[in-house]
């Protein structure tokens, strides 16, 4: 399945769906969540996800999954106080990088608010070379 898949994936397609709420400051003048916010609810989703699942401070970690790249397709509207759900899913799995599918899912919708893709490139803690995927990230990544 592509990242931005036509027709686009249902909440049941993902194997993790992480809860956020939506705050007063994410409406734009518009009236509607900024595109900007969706992109840090899929950083909050994976992120916060992978300490749950992984049982560790990542931030801790000698290698650090850094964002190599994001990219969104907007499907349609969010606004507060809606209660939204990310869904995370694997896209690929390579030595040193981890490709995420997710998607927002507002209200309970079976049908995506937005589509997103979100890559981590793990790199040394100190000297930001590349590394492998940390065991402890590669064995929550096999959850999904």
């Amino acid at each position: 399945m592509s990242d931005f898949a036509d027709p686009p994936p249902k909440r049941s397609d993902f194997g993790v769906l992480w809860p956020i709420t939506t705050r007063w400051s994410d409406n734009d003048d518009y009236g509607h969540v900024n595109n900007v916010t969706h992109y840090s609810w899929f950083d909050t989703a994976v992120n916060g996800w992978l300490m749950r699942a992984t049982g560790t401070d990542i931030r801790r970690l000698p290698a650090i999954g850094v964002v190599a790249e994001t990219g969104c397709r907007y499907l349609s509207e969010v606004s507060f106080p809606d209660e939204i759900e990310v869904g995370i899913g694997l896209r690929r799995l390579g030595n040193s990088s981890v490709t995420y599918g997710l998607a927002v899912f507002g209200n309970g919708s079976e049908q995506p608010a937005s589509l997103g893709r979100f890559v981590h490139v793990y790199v040394d803690r100190e000297t930001r070379i590349t590394v492998p995927v940390p065991e402890e990230i590669r064995a929550a990544l096999r959850q999904l």
